[in-house]
């Protein structure tokens, strides 16, 4: 017999009808009604056991988080909460769950226990919900691209350069500790390494998908990346998915317009196909809200976040204009904002995006025109010699969320941002030579993932929407 996923059979109507299904137990109660679920959905599917004909000692091996196998009859349910359930005909144990050790009992768990139980988390409603957004996010990602005429280039996850120019990179090397080889100063001698130079772990594709944008035309990286800051913050990770896009001949408007179509549309879809998860888990932020000082809430719901995105035009700022906005602002002019605005060239922090969001334009922000002191070496240099052609999309509760520029196409003016900046030229040999072999305007920009999935979840902790959290100090499972 067919087994059908609990999904379809709670919204099947084909009644009277024999059916099989195999999950996980949530929960048994009165060694009678089994709440069932296999990952398909949320939601759990009834099954009433008759403990009359069904043996004892299966009865007794029936218990929170065991594996079964089940086959029934589908019928119109009698209770309230759920239109079928199953009359159980048949129940086999495919695998035993100790109900005295099981961590995952049906109770609240705070997020640290479960951050704790990482490989068993996914079988909570909180934790299943995220996953399965986050899976179709992922979709979403992949089937925007593909569908706007995009390639999907996977760019090198160990690299000899640092696109950020940030260092706090993850070395690779096959040196044993403490048994390096040195040169006469001193220092380690990479040229003995495996790769015969130093190298890391990728903080970005970014610089790689260039050079295939200036071949292919449209390009697209999204694959893991990694950054060594000792960060604890509920915004940082060790390791995370980065989405890069990169096009040839577009500038700095169409990037905007690019991250704002994107964005948009990966979000329809999860609000088009998640309805029942993201439906708990607006009602899991809502409660949690609850619990906050009244001054610290949000003034909005998690759909109600998404549809902000979603339904509302993208307000474009330059970042001068940005700064007067702050700098006469209630919340400067009263010194609430912790980190005050005084002058043109402050690198703004995530309370001065949220303000300009939720509080005065009301919408979704591109800032654009940046300081050049604060941005990176690839990023095209304006005229007035000061600012730069990069954009960031700004979003409640959150602030950036994308991070993106016009890339520098000149090759004098991008050598000499890299000598300023104290970069070896020599590192970067075949980033200039897409400038002097057929050199045009190009753009792009970097999403973190994890960013968009804590969007869409309404999750607080970064470390609470991707499987296993890798993070200073923590690299378990």
């Amino acid at each position: 017999m067919k087994v059908s996923s609990v999904s379809d059979l709670l919204q099947s109507s084909l009644f009277l009808q024999e059916v099989a299904v195999k999950g996980w137990v949530r929960t048994f109660r009165s060694n009678r009604f089994i709440a069932l679920n296999d990952g398909s959905t949320i939601n759990n599917i009834q099954c009433v056991v008759d403990f009359e004909n069904t043996d004892e000692a299966v009865l007794k091996r029936i218990s929170t988080g065991a594996a079964v196998s089940i086959k029934g009859t589908l019928v119109e349910s009698q209770g309230r909460g759920q239109k079928v359930e199953i009359q159980v005909l048949e129940i086999e144990i495919l695998g035993d769950s100790n109900p005295d050790e099981y961590p995952i009992q049906p109770k609240r768990h705070t997020l640290e226990f479960l951050r704790e139980n990482a490989h068993l988390r996914v079988r909570t409603n909180t934790f299943s919900a995220v996953m399965r957004v986050r899976s179709a996010l992922s979709f979403a990602v992949h089937k925007y691209f593909q569908e706007n005429g995009f390639n999907y280039v996977n760019t090198p996850i160990i690299t000899g350069s640092d696109a950020e120019g940030a260092g706090e990179m993850f070395r690779v090397s096959t040196f044993e500790p403490n048994e390096a080889p040195l040169t006469e100063d001193g220092k380690v001698d990479f040229s003995q390494d495996f790769f015969g130079k130093e190298t890391n772990l990728t903080v970005s594709g970014q610089l790689e998908a260039e050079t295939y944008a200036m071949a292919l035309g449209k390009v697209y990286t999204f694959g893991p990346t990694f950054r060594a800051e000792n960060s604890n913050t509920t915004r940082h990770l060790a390791e995370f998915w980065m989405i890069e896009p990169e096009v040839a001949f577009m500038d700095l408007d169409g990037n905007m317009d690019l991250s704002e179509d994107f964005i948009k549309s990966v979000l329809s879809y999860v609000l088009e196909n998640c309805k029942d998860d993201l439906a708990f888990l607006d009602q899991r932020l809502t409660q949690e809200e609850k619990s906050k000082p009244q001054a610290e809430r949000s003034e909005m719901s998690l759909l109600e976040k998404l549809h902000f995105v979603v339904d509302n035009n993208f307000k474009r700022v330059s970042y001068t204009e940005a700064i007067d906005i702050l700098r006469n602002s209630k919340p400067n002019k009263k010194k609430k904002f912790q980190f005050p605005i005084n002058e043109w060239g402050a690198d703004l922090q995530s309370e001065h995006e949220r303000f300009l969001v939720e509080k005065h334009f009301k919408c979704p922000v591109i800032l654009f025109d940046y300081p050049a002191s604060i941005k990176a070496f690839y990023m095209r240099l304006n005229e007035d010699g000061k600012t730069v052609r990069a954009m960031d999309v700004l979003f409640p509760g959150i602030g950036e969320i994308v991070g993106g520029s016009q890339r520098e196409e000149r090759l004098d003016v991008l050598k000499e941002k890299i000598e300023t900046m104290g970069i070896d030229e020599k590192e970067l040999w075949w980033y200039l030579d897409l400038r002097k072999y057929g050199t045009a305007v190009h753009s792009g920009f970097g999403l973190g993932f994890e960013r968009l999935v804590q969007f869409a979840t309404g999750m607080n902790n970064i470390r609470d929407v991707i499987p296993f959290p890798r993070t200073p100090q923590n690299a378990e499972f």
